[in-house]
């Protein structure tokens, strides 16, 4: 069995069905990206796997480790090793990097984690991920650029370690170099970890710095195609257009 599987998944929100029978699953430390055009249903999904309340399941199963998660809170997800990166991090003013790092461990453990500890694990997670030390004493994204932000989720990730990591195009907005950062870091949280990812996006450049060993293509709440890498160079080619010709019967 998968570790992260999803069988049959759909979902609303108050106006309308947005996903229409999602099927998707993930080994522990693999790679998969998922691509479609803007309102194809890839923030609902990556929202639904995390548990917001503003998407409800109607059916289908999302099965984590075995078991169906589809009921459980955001913290129940994030404490059994699901992480979301967002899209577009929110600003918590007046919240040091390395405090908030300390309340989100906190948050997953029976006991508080002493002070020594939390420093050695902070000093090992900056080293790996090349972070200057004094980040993590500046307030939690408050003035942050969008490199930054990033910055700090892939922190987030590191000091964590979750078992799946759902990147939300966490490329959106990004620079070269912030996008070569974010891609840097994944890359390295998959070496050092065995971290696996779901890597959402419609954009093809950050798949050049993080390699998919899986790509799938979404169309109107449905995945319509399945591959590896070879898709993505489709993609580049062709754009979503003629894939839609190609499968638009199947999402009608």
């Amino acid at each position: 069995m998968a570790e992260l599987e999803i069988q049959n998944l759909h979902v609303r929100t108050e106006e309308r069905e947005i996903l229409r029978g999602v099927n998707l699953a993930i080994e522990g430390g693999e790679i998969h990206a998922l691509m479609g055009p803007n309102g194809s249903g890839k923030s609902t999904l990556a929202n639904t796997l995390l548990g917001h309340p503003a998407y409800e399941v109607t059916e289908g199963r999302i099965l984590f480790k075995g078991q169906d998660i589809a009921e459980w809170d955001p913290h129940e997800r994030a404490r059994a090793g699901l992480f979301l990166a967002f899209q577009y991090p929110v600003a918590i003013p007046g919240v040091s990097v390395a405090n908030f790092l300390r309340m989100a461990i906190n948050a997953k453990r029976a006991e508080p984690i002493a002070v020594k500890e939390f420093r050695e694990l902070l000093a090992r997670a900056v080293e790996l991920l090349d972070v200057d030390r004094s980040f993590t004493a500046r307030a939690l994204n408050d003035g942050f650029s969008g490199g930054e932000k990033k910055r700090a989720e892939i922190l987030q990730m590191a000091m964590l370690e979750p078992e799946i990591a759902i990147l939300d195009e966490t490329d959106s907005g990004l620079d070269i170099d912030a996008l070569r950062t974010v891609a840097e870091g994944v890359a390295k949280l998959h070496a050092a970890n065995g971290l696996g990812a779901l890597i959402i996006t419609h954009y093809q450049r950050i798949l050049h710095y993080i390699k998919p060993q899986f790509v799938h293509i979404m169309l109107d709440g449905r995945i319509v195609l399945e591959g590896g890498e070879e898709l993505v160079e489709r993609l580049e080619r062709e754009g979503y257009d003629q894939i839609r010709k190609e499968h638009g019967a199947l999402v009608s």
